[in-house]
C-alpha cells in the first residue's frame, strides 16, 4: 500500500533523512516524522537532545553518521549515547545523578552557609575544609566565583 500521509515539512526544517526533520523555533527544537512532531526540547538542553538522538537511531529512524552529519557532533560521542540508552534505559539520561559529572556534589547552600561562617570567624580554608571533607581547592574556587566571601 502507498504512503498515505504525504511528508510536508516546513521550509525551516533541516532534513535528518528523508523522512524526520528538525526544526528550530525560537528556544526550541522540534523532531518531524513526516511533518509531525515527535519530539522537542529547548535549544540548550543537552541531556534531552542526547536522549532523542540516541532514541531516534535505537528504533533504526535514523544512521549514527545521520546524526553526525546534521547536528556536528562526533561519530564517537553518538555511539556512546547510543550504547547509554540501550543498555541503561532513559534513566540515565534523566535519573539520579552518580558522581560528580559536573556538578559540586558536597558544596550545598547549606554547607556553603557552614563555611562563610567559618570564614568570617577568621579561620584558615585548610582548617575549614579539613572537617567539611572538602578540599582547600575547592573552598578556593567558591572564593573566587564569588559563592563565599573572605574578609
Amino acid at each position: 500500500m502507498g504512503q498515505l500521509l504525504l511528508p510536508l515539512f516546513p521550509a525551516e526544517a533541516r532534513m535528518l533523512t528523508p523522512i524526520i526533520g528538525v526544526q528550530e523555533v525560537a528556544e526550541s527544537v522540534y523532531y518531524l516524522l513526516s511533518g509531525l512532531p515527535i519530539y522537542s526540547h529547548s535549544k540548550d538542553d543537552h541531556l534531552r537532545f542526547r536522549y532523542i538522538t540516541s532514541h531516534l537511531a535505537l528504533q533504526g529512524l535514523c544512521k549514527n553518521q545521520d546524526i553526525v552529519d546534521l547536528f556536528h557532533v562526533s561519530q564517537d560521542s553518538v555511539r556512546r549515547w547510543k550504547k547509554k540508552l540501550s543498555e541503561g534505559g532513559e534513566s540515565v539520561f534523566f535519573g539520579e545523578i552518580d558522581g560528580r559529572h559536573g556538578h559540586s556534589s558536597k558544596l550545598y547552600p547549606s554547607v556553603l552557609a557552614r563555611i562563610q561562617s567559618e570564614i568570617d570567624k577568621g579561620k584558615s580554608v585548610y582548617s575549614i575544609g579539613k572537617p567539611e571533607g572538602i578540599s582547600e581547592g575547592s573552598i578556593r574556587y567558591w572564593i573566587k566565583q564569588g559563592g563565599l566571601k573572605k574578609k
